[in-house]
C-alpha cells in the first residue's frame, strides 16, 4: 500500500477523528472510505455526464426517425 501525506485543516483533522473513533475505525480507515466513497460517487456523476452528452447527440437523428415512425403509423398505405 502507498502512502500519501497531506495537510488537513485542523477542524477537518478532528472531526474525521471524532468521527473514525465513534465507528471504531482509525483515522486512516476512515479517510480510506472517504475517498472510496468519493470515487464512487465521481465516477457515478462522470457516467451519467457522458451518457447525457451521447443522448444530446443523438436527440435530433431520434426525433426525426420518430416523426417517420409517427407518418408510417398515420399513413394506412405505407
Amino acid at each position: 500500500m502507498a502512502a500519501i501525506s497531506l495537510k488537513l485543516p485542523e477542524d477537518l483533522l478532528e472531526a474525521s477523528g471524532r468521527y473514525a473513533a465513534a465507528l471504531r475505525l482509525t483515522r486512516a480507515e476512515y479517510i480510506r472510505r472517504a475517498l472510496e466513497q468519493m470515487n464512487r460517487e465521481t465516477r457515478a456523476r462522470l457516467r451519467a455526464r457522458r451518457l447525457r452528452e451521447a443522448s444530446e447527440k443523438v436527440r435530433a437523428e431520434s426525433m426525426r426517425v420518430n416523426a417517420e415512425f409517427d407518418r408510417i403509423e398515420r399513413d394506412v398505405d405505407a
